[in-house]
């Protein structure tokens, strides 16, 4: 089963998530079979909250991929903010 989900990244105290579209067997920082963007929960400056492609995320979704609860947050965040 194909999934959609957040892959932690950055520093101690500083989280930065990749939403990767991953086989639901494979280890969370594993590997992906895409990168569709990137959720930064404490932005800095000039640091966007989210970047999304929304394009390629409904296009996964058609294809059959299940994305988790966070990240469906994820997208109705990027969603609002158009």
């Amino acid at each position: 089963m194909v999934v959609i989900r957040l892959s932690r990244n950055g520093k101690k105290h500083d989280a930065r998530y990749r939403i990767t579209v991953a086989d639901s067997k494979r280890f969370v920082t594993g590997k992906y079979l895409e990168i569709l963007g990137t959720y930064i929960p404490t932005p800095r400056g000039a640091e966007k909250k989210v970047e999304i492609d929304l394009a390629k995320y409904e296009s996964w979704v058609k294809k059959g991929a299940q994305p988790t609860i966070r990240v469906k947050h994820v997208v109705k965040l990027a969603q609002q903010a158009k």
